[in-house]
């Protein structure tokens, strides 16, 4: 796997990846660290990672910043996907949410 295939790979897990500290139904923001990779694997796992730093260069290589207004999520066949797009009401409520 290209360094930019992981690279991609680790930007679309950093917001897929569950986050016990924050409930993922409280649409708060996710505790995210530097020093931390997340990966999706070829067998559809995710993964955390320690990360170092003499090797920055080659993870940014081929790497792309995630645009504003990016949701992803976990399909019911466990497939990961991202939609670009508005995501929020104008009121602030997830325009996906459950029926009420």
């Amino acid at each position: 796997m290209t360094a930019s295939r992981i690279a991609l790979l680790l930007t679309a897990v950093t917001l897929a990846v569950p986050i016990p500290a924050v409930r993922a139904d409280t649409g708060g923001p996710w505790m995210l660290s530097t020093d931390t990779g997340y990966g999706y694997t070829r067998d559809g796992k995710t993964m955390t990672y320690r990360m170092g730093t003499n090797n920055a260069k080659d993870l940014f290589k081929g790497a792309k910043k995630v645009p504003r207004e990016t949701l992803f999520f976990m399909g019911a066949n466990g497939q990961l996907y991202m939609r670009s797009g508005p995501f929020l009401e104008g009121d602030g409520h997830f325009r996906f949410g459950a029926d009420q």
